[in-house]
């Protein structure tokens, strides 16, 4: 299988059939098929879906049994693929399907893991957009991806890459800070933008903020760090006050006033707290990375000499050095 093309559904019952039906047609020449997960959808999607199912051989269908968010979906989706390259691409027509075949000719032309698109001119509502640029901000501190990168959801990852990102099992998953966490080897292209289709964008006030909490908190220490630099240079500066009040008081030079003592106190004592708050903050932050489902580390393809894939099994190469000793020992016995 070449591609497989995932697509989050939500209340796009009369949207999904034509977004398959186009693919079909854009994607003939490829090896391909598209996974739909429904995700908790209150129209008639999951009856279209299932209908679309038996029409086409390529096409498979997972429902879940309530709205659990796009994420959710996607990596729902993903865990049910096999395709060399996995595109996802939202039920709303405002990423082109004829668009998928620019991000694969991106990643093979480049050698990347992943190819985000990016707009020229974006279509999405206001607020949306605006959600979409604090995300971005928020993402270039706390996964560390470029600052110029737009995070879109339109995008193609590799195969090996997919296999890492479907090992996580937490309640929460951000596709991006899942792949963030995997590679480094990312590219983007511009691709067209359009109107939606159809509906209206079920992006919210409290879908933002929940995905601000969850990439705020779920995929970065940095919040943590900042109480634990923040309380050690108050801590310190605290130190440096009373070590000059100290000798000022010794010398004779001041006479220390009971307010300036309650003041330094105070600090004192409140950047030992934020000292301790990030340090334990640390510990809980390293069990929770440790306990994410993602590996400290991640492989690439090796490949030998003659250009394939290495066996990384049992190789017999290791027992080559050991025969003159096996048959010394046991030739004379025969």
């Amino acid at each position: 299988m070449n591609l497989s093309v995932v697509i989050p559904v939500y209340n796009s019952e009369r949207t999904i059939g034509p977004l398959v039906e186009r693919l079909q047609a854009c994607l003939a020449s490829r090896s391909f098929e598209i996974v739909l997960v429904n995700d908790g959808s209150s129209d008639r999607s999951e009856s279209v879906c299932y209908q679309l199912e038996d029409t086409y051989t390529n096409v498979r269908f997972i429902s879940l049994r309530r709205n659990f968010g796009e994420f959710s979906a996607v990596l729902c989706g993903l865990n049910h693929t096999s395709g060399e390259y996995v595109v996802i691409i939202d039920d709303d027509f405002q990423n082109p399907p004829e668009a998928i075949l620019t991000l694969i000719e991106t990643a093979e032309q480049g050698n990347y893991d992943v190819v985000y698109s990016r707009y020229a001119q974006k279509q999405h509502h206001w607020f949306r957009n605006l959600g979409s640029w604090l995300v971005n901000k928020l993402t270039t501190y706390s996964i560390g991806k470029p600052g110029d990168l737009y995070l879109s959801s339109f995008k193609l990852i590799q195969r090996d890459v997919v296999d890492e990102i479907i090992r996580y099992q937490g309640p929460y998953p951000y596709i991006d800070g899942l792949i963030f966490r995997v590679t480094r080897n990312v590219g983007s292209v511009t691709v067209p933008h359009s109107a939606r289709a159809e509906g209206r964008s079920n992006y919210t006030v409290r879908k933002l903020v929940a995905l601000f909490l969850n990439v705020f908190i779920g995929y970065s220490l940095w919040p943590v760090r900042v109480f634990t630099v923040f309380g050690a240079f108050l801590l310190g500066l605290s130190f440096l006050a009373g070590l000059i009040l100290l000798i000022g008081w010794l010398g004779n030079q001041f006479v220390i006033a009971g307010q300036t003592l309650i003041i330094w106190a105070i600090a004192t004592g409140l950047g030992i707290q934020m000292l301790f708050l990030g340090v334990m903050g640390e510990y809980l932050g390293k069990l929770f990375m440790a306990y994410s489902g993602l590996p400290a580390y991640v492989e690439k393809k090796v490949r030998n000499e003659a250009g394939t894939k290495a066996d990384k099994g049992f190789s017999y190469s290791v027992i080559y050095p050991l025969l003159p000793f096996f048959l010394s020992s046991f030739l004379p016995l025969l």
